[in-house]
């Protein structure tokens, strides 16, 4: 195969994958925009789960950030046994089933948790986790541990020589953290608010869970009600618009939000610090947020190991769908990922950039608000729901595109500097350069990417509500289902399938990203 061939083959290939985004992307919002019937069609109700969603995305975004502050200094200050482990865990939001933290944080939390256990014995009387402060705290559980991550990366990006200056220059511990963290922090505080307020914002199975009622309800779970209750077409599809207008501005908004630290530099050595003080402080935070996040999953796993044998047969059966899905959307994810990477490298420049930001959009939408639009599509010609798992394994694949291309997209560029000119040189184009070159190469952020993909694929909880009948559900729909009927016991145990098969999954995928390297 010829350059030019192969060039033409690239740009054909990734012109199909931006046609299937717009389609997915836009073609979706435009039958939304088209059915939707204006705000007049818009009931009191729906202006209050416009309020509630924007109230509990800010609270749970400004309450993650203020506690991961503090904890991600101390775990930036301190080296201890376990450290690595601990921080470890605090990767887990993205591959962690909602569900399956939702069930834990009842276990603590909820009416016979240990929380109103421990409150029964000393005479007060319980509490409850429905509401805003139930949808807060699920979405702090889940979010701490990202914004954690987030800020550790910021403390490590400190030069070890400024620490060192301004130890020999006498600074107190207050001065250090003016001069020298202040400055990162204001840098990346904003943007991690705006990323947490974001995923706050399309958070369906947090609020369909432990949300519900007129004062506790979330555009999304308008959206829902009002498709799969009233099947009331416009005004879902007006939700659907306004839920796209918040998640675009939002999205918006943290791309733009950066303000620079200002720190030149440093010569990569290990960082010593000068301002440890009161060691007991952060040990005390340090083990107070492992407390809060292991507890519920340790509880979890406790109680639902022992009942994973007796699952009903529905159960294993929703498991396999979910395999299938997740595996699909998996494959469709590199795919396309590759496919776009390869036609925003050969187009170069504003045009390259134009297809990129392309790949980036489904960060601006939800996934509900896409699988509205694709029901909205369908309708006319089949039955939507005998669609059920395509379009969810579709969507999905289109959700978890952006984190693939920001993940293997660089790879790419380094591939294409450190090899291209050879590879040109010897002839190599086409499916034999990206055999023999590309793919060895990207092994490591395809598997993470592949992992990534499957383990959301696998916990998600979204489109499958609005397309799927019973016999269709998944394994996140089929534990709600089990969390309805309060048949506590196969919920947990069903949890604990969910948790294993996503984990499972990532893990797999990732290792063998990792293998040729020995990682």
């Amino acid at each position: 195969m010829s350059a030019a061939t192969a060039r033409l083959c690239t740009l054909w290939a990734g012109g199909v994958v931006a046609l299937w985004l717009i389609t997915l992307n836009f073609g979706a919002l435009g039958a939304v925009a088209w059915r939707a019937e204006g705000f007049s069609a818009l009931r009191g109700a729906d202006w209050a789960a416009v309020r509630f969603t924007l109230v509990q995305a800010l609270w749970s975004a400004v309450l993650s950030v203020l506690l991961a502050v503090p904890l991600a200094r101390a775990l930036a200050r301190r080296q201890f046994t376990g450290r690595g482990v601990l921080i470890t865990l605090m990767g887990a939001p993205f591959i962690l089933p909602t569900l399956v933290a939702v069930l834990g944080l009842l276990a603590v939390f909820g009416r016979g948790g240990l929380v109103n256990q421990g409150l029964g014995v000393v005479g007060a009387g319980p509490v409850s986790i429905y509401g805003l402060h139930g949808v807060v705290l699920a979405h702090v559980f889940y979010n701490l541990p990202l914004a954690t991550r987030i800020l550790l990366q910021g403390w490590a990006s400190i030069p070890a020589e400024r620490f060192r200056l301004a130890a020999s220059l006498g600074f107190s511990p207050w001065q250090m953290f003016r001069q020298l963290e202040w400055p990162m922090l204001r840098e990346l505080v904003p943007g991690a608010l705006l990323v947490i307020f974001l995923i706050c914002l399309t958070s369906f199975a947090v609020a369909l869970t432990l949300g519900g009622g007129p004062r506790a309800t979330t555009v999304e779970l308008a959206i829902y009600q009002a498709f799969r209750f009233d099947f009331d077409m416009g005004r879902a599809a007006m939700l659907a618009v306004i839920q796209f207008a918040l998640c675009a501005g939002a999205a918006l908004l943290a791309w733009r939000v950066s303000l620079p630290a200002g720190l030149a530099g440093g010569m990569d050595r290990p960082v010593q610090r000068y301002d440890l003080g009161r060691g007991w402080l952060d040990a005390a935070l340090i083990l107070l947020a492992a407390m809060f996040l292991l507890t519920p999953l340790g509880m979890i796993v406790a109680r639902g190991v022992a009942q994973v044998p007796g699952l009903p047969v529905e159960v294993w059966q929703a498991a396999g769908r979910s395999l299938v899905v997740a595996l699909g959307a998996t494959g469709l994810t590199l795919v396309m990922t590759l496919a776009l990477a390869q036609a925003v490298l050969a187009l170069g420049g504003a045009r390259g950039a134009a297809l990129e930001a392309l790949g980036l959009a489904s960060l601006a939408a939800s996934s509900l608000v896409i699988g509205t639009g694709l029901f909205l599509l369908l309708l006319p010609v089949t039955n939507p729901r005998d669609w059920a798992l395509v379009v969810t394994m579709l969507v999905n694949a289109g959700m978890a595109l952006p984190f693939a291309l920001r993940l293997i997209l660089p790879g790419l560029r380094e591939v294409v500097a450190t090899q291209g000119r050879l590879a040109e040189a010897l002839g190599i184009h086409g499916w034999a350069r990206l055999r023999i070159v590309t793919l060895p190469r990207l092994r490591r952020p395809l598997g993470f990417a592949a992992g990534l993909t499957a383990a959301l694929s696998m916990g998600d909880l979204g489109v499958i509500m609005l397309f799927a009948e019973r016999e269709g559900a998944t394994l996140p729909m089929q534990l709600y289902r089990l969390m309805l009927a309060y048949r506590q016991d196969d919920a947990a145990g069903a949890a604990v399938l969910l948790l294993a098969a996503s984990l499972a999954l990532f893990w797999a995928f990732d290792r063998w990203g990792r293998g040729r390297a020995g990682a």
